[in-house]
């Protein structure tokens, strides 16, 4: 070997021992710029794989009662979603209980939260407590407190009852939300307008209600998915009516049918748009403000 390629060899290796070194630096360089957004992508992937397996599996053919293992393929659930017997009547039910249940939460929970928020008045901390209570308490406790102030008042159990746990239940969830909107408002705003000769309804459908209207839709969808969703306070308080998650719990005894992962299904792609359209909107508003 003559000199001329020795010493191209020994620069090729220091060449080799200093990129080496750079090569892992920017590598963990670029894992910690990017660590939370893949923390971020893990985790939704972990929320969503369950959906993405009943969205699978709602094309499933099983031979028996249990859909639990892969067959064939089939669109016989999807061209047939109420061919269970009491599936969609138990579907609509809980729609039913659901709207109610957030109509009289988010109205009773909204006069709450501007009470709470602008005026002072006796025992406003202990409301503030009371408030939370269902929050910070297991459900099962407030499922058998209820069901023991029913029977105790002779009330059958059936649908108001669940109607009137639920509102119970969703009322929490919407002072919070209408709560923190309320307690960021400028008062100013109001000021301004009751200024410029705006009535108080005025001032409160053209200024106050706009600015909480962002918590009062988060408290509202919260509660019909809190409604909808709900098992443990349902079951005690439902007597004979059956609910979308009873009947899919009661047939979860008996045999899986694919029509529940098909209402499974369309529910999250419904839940899917809503976002995705509310988000196109939310970007719409800020280019025409920037605008």
């Amino acid at each position: 070997m003559s000199v001329r390629e020795t010493k191209a060899a020994r620069d090729t290796a220091a060449a080799r021992e200093t990129t080496a070194p750079r090569a892992r630096n920017n590598g963990l360089l670029w894992l910690r710029r990017n660590i939370i957004t893949i923390a971020g992508l893990c985790t939704l992937g972990y929320l969503i794989l369950p959906n993405l397996v009943v969205m699978v599996f709602s094309f499933n053919k099983p031979n028996g009662r249990f859909n639990y293992q892969w067959q064939r393929f089939s669109t016989d659930a999807w061209s047939d979603p109420c061919g269970v017997a009491d599936l969609c009547g138990s579907l609509g039910l809980s729609l039913q209980i659901a709207v109610w249940a957030t109509i009289g939460a988010t109205v009773l929970g909204t006069m709450i939260s501007f009470a709470l928020a602008r005026y002072r008045f006796r025992a406003r901390a202990s409301v503030n407590t009371l408030i939370f209570l269902p929050m910070a308490m297991p459900e099962v406790v407030m499922a058998a407190s209820l069901a023991t102030l029913f029977l105790n008042m002779g009330i059958p159990f059936g649908f108001w009852t669940i109607l009137i746990a639920h509102i119970m239940f969703c009322l929490s969830f919407v002072v919070t939300a209408v709560k923190a909107r309320v307690m960021s408002m400028d008062p100013r705003l109001e000021q301004a307008a009751q200024d410029l000769y705006a009535s108080p309804v005025q001032t409160f459908l053209r200024v106050t209600l706009p600015i909480a209207a962002p918590g009062i839709a988060a408290g509202a969808l919260l509660s019909f998915a809190l409604s909808f969703d709900d098992f443990i306070i349902t079951n005690f308080n439902a007597g004979s009516t059956v609910t979308f998650p009873m009947f899919v719990w009661g047939s979860a005894q008996r045999g899986t049918p694919v029509q529940i992962n098909v209402i499974g299904t369309a529910m999250f792609l419904v839940a899917v748009l809503c976002v995705v359209v509310g988000q196109m909107a939310g970007n719409r508003r800020k280019r025409s403000k920037r605008s």
